[in-house]
């Protein structure tokens, strides 16, 4: 597979993991935390940087290099949130730290508000364990982030010679 292909593939999964994220909170009506909304935005800005990645010459090793560079920048910032929202959770109740207010609270001067509000809308806990098929939300993602980075750096390294 080239790397190019490699790169779509990003594409379609932070695409669907968008999709799923966006399922859950407007139609499951589960409340997203400070930090789940820091976690969709580095889905939704993993996506984002794959597709411009598409736009460079990803013939010459340069390019898929500085591709793979570029775009694992946000999974990377992703899997940190993750992993700190997943030792936060393992905390006993009363020593969990706040996550501090809403998204929508701090940014709601900031221009163009409206038109991104229904991504940062949520008001959760983040201490509060919430599931899919039994797995906390926070594994899902760090698994997301970390499969997007093992895909990526795998595909540089098989064309790497190309």
């Amino acid at each position: 597979m080239n790397y190019r292909k490699a790169l779509g593939l990003v594409v379609l999964l932070a695409a669907a993991t968008s999709v799923g994220s966006f399922y859950a909170q407007y139609v499951q009506g589960l409340n997203p935390c400070p930090l789940c909304i820091i976690q969709r935005v580095a889905v939704m800005a993993t996506g984002l940087v794959a597709l411009l990645c598409l736009l460079w010459p990803l013939a010459k090793q340069w390019g898929r290099t500085a591709a793979a560079l570029l775009a694992s920048v946000a999974p990377l910032g992703g899997l940190g949130v993750a992993l700190y929202q997943i030792w936060l959770q393992s905390l006993p109740e009363m020593e969990q730290p706040s996550c501090g207010a809403p998204w929508t609270f701090r940014l709601r001067e900031a221009p163009l508000f409206d038109w991104y509000e229904p991504v940062i809308r949520g008001t959760g806990n983040c201490g509060v364990v919430e599931r899919v098929f039994g797995v906390p939300l926070p594994i899902w993602s760090a698994l997301f982030f970390s499969a997007v980075l093992l895909w990526l750096w795998l595909m540089w390294w098989r064309n790497r010679r190309a």
